[in-house]
């Protein structure tokens, strides 16, 4: 079976520099073959390596919505896909997640885990399916997109609910939320210039393969020795 890795550029909040970033990370931590992909709509500044999928022009569906097109039968990709948020780091081999659990999805227990052990929500920074295998989010989510958005935060919460008979998580351990369980949620940051600085280094767990990056600072913003040397 053929892999990949894909992941989603919509609007204006991340540039090109984090999808090249993003495939430079992939290639440093993986010896599995594989092809890269940013479906998005518009290409600019993509390096020429990236299979480049448009994103469709989808009246009135924003933001990390935009990430449910992945799921949809005409997406022109067959095989195994693992899917990165744009925000993320990735510091150690990764061979596993495209291996772990095989023909399961797989995603992130939502880093709420680390205030509340049972949390259940689930979190889509990183997720690995194969094709056709989870169609039914986007096939139920087009026909009335407004419906599911205005009954659901974020593509996450769709997913969890809709998708909870499929849903496998990955080990905690592997993919960390970078400032609330490899800092520690409650450290505060240092602001100098435009750079933010956490008061303390991450705590590297064994497994630990990837940092999530949610809400701020994005890691461009970072200047942490730790992103500094890793988010290129």
């Amino acid at each position: 079976m053929s892999n990949h890795i894909i992941c989603v550029k919509w609007g204006s909040k991340y540039t090109a520099q984090y999808v090249n970033v993003l495939k430079s990370m992939c290639a440093r931590h993986t010896t599995v073959n594989y092809q890269f992909h940013c479906v998005t709509e518009d290409p600019k500044g993509l390096d020429s390596d990236i299979n480049v999928i448009p994103l469709p022009n989808l009246t009135g569906i924003k933001t990390w919505w935009s990430k449910l097109y992945m799921f949809a039968p005409e997406l022109p990709i067959q095989g195994n896909i693992l899917y990165f948020d744009l925000d993320v780091v990735i510091f150690r081999n990764i061979d596993h997640l495209f291996s772990h659990n095989p023909n399961k999805f797989m995603i992130i227990r939502d880093f709420n885990r680390c205030r509340v052990p049972d949390w259940k929500l689930s979190n889509s920074s990183c997720m690995r399916w194969e094709k056709g295998q989870l169609d039914y989010l986007w096939n139920e989510f087009i026909p009335n997109p407004s419906k599911v958005m205005q009954n659901n935060h974020g593509d996450q919460d769709w997913i969890t609910k809709r998708a909870r008979d499929d849903i496998n998580h990955w080990p905690d351990e592997w993919i960390r939320s970078y400032k609330w369980e490899m800092i520690g949620y409650k450290d505060t940051k240092i602001i100098k210039g435009q750079k933010h600085f956490f008061q303390r280094p991450p705590v590297l767990s064994e497994q630990n393969c990837v940092a999530v990056f949610h809400g701020k600072p994005d890691p461009h913003e970072c200047g942490d020795s730790f992103v500094i040397d890793n988010w290129r």
